[in-house]
C-alpha cells in the first residue's frame, strides 16, 4: 500500500513537534490519517527515507508511542552543544533502588528495604519526584502497603517500548 506524501509529511511534523512519545491513536488523530494501516505505512516510509539518505533522525517506538530522535553516534556532539537541564544523574543507591522496582514490580518498599538491606523510602520518594517510579496499587496484606512500579517516563528516560524490553538478568 503506498501512503500519499501529504500524510508522511503531516505525520512527520506531528513527531517533530512532540516533545515525548505520541501514541498511535493520537497520531490519527493529530495527522487526520484514517486508519492504523495508513499510519503503519508512513511510518515506515519514514523510517526507510531516514535509513536510505543517512539521516541523523530516527523514529523510535517508547513507551507506548512514536517518537522523532537524533541516532546515538551525534550523542556525544549534541550534547557538548546543547546542554539540557534534565539530563539523568542518579546515584548508585537510587539506580540500585529504581532497578529493584523495575524487575520487581509491583513491590512493597519493605521488599526493597530487604532487598537493599538498608531503608529505601527516601530513594523511593526522589524517583517518584522524578517521575520515574509511581505508586501502582496497594497490596492486599495488614497495613495495605503500597505497590511500587515503573513509570511511563521511565520508558521514555530509559528508550523503553515497554517493561517487557529490560535486559534479561542472569
Amino acid at each position: 500500500m503506498t501512503v500519499d506524501l501529504s500524510r508522511i509529511a503531516r505525520v512527520e511534523a506531528a513527531l517533530f513537534l512532540a516533545d515525548e512519545p505520541i501514541s498511535a491513536r493520537k497520531l490519527l488523530q493529530v495527522t487526520g490519517v484514517s486508519n492504523n494501516e495508513i499510519l503503519t505505512g508512513a511510518l515506515q516510509s519514514l523510517r526507510n527515507r531516514y535509513e536510505a539518505e543517512g539521516s541523523p533522525f530516527q523514529i523510535h517506538e517508547i513507551a507506548g508511542g512514536y517518537q522523532l530522535l537524533t541516532r546515538p553516534q551525534y550523542h556525544r556532539w549534541l550534547s557538548r552543544h546543547f546542554h539540557t537541564a534534565d539530563q539523568l544523574k542518579l546515584t548508585s543507591a537510587a539506580m540500585e533502588t529504581l532497578s529493584i522496582v523495575a524487575y520487581r514490580q509491583p513491590i512493597t518498599r519493605a521488599e526493597v528495604d530487604q532487598l537493599r538491606g538498608v531503608q529505601s523510602q527516601e530513594m523511593l520518594n526522589q524517583l517518584i519526584e522524578r517521575g520515574l517510579v509511581k505508586v501502582t496499587g496497594r497490596q492486599e496484606s495488614l497495613g495495605r502497603p503500597a505497590l511500587y512500579g515503573t513509570s511511563r517516563q521511565f520508558l521514555q528516560v530509559f528508550g523503553l517500548k515497554s517493561i517487557h524490553d529490560l535486559p534479561l538478568i542472569d
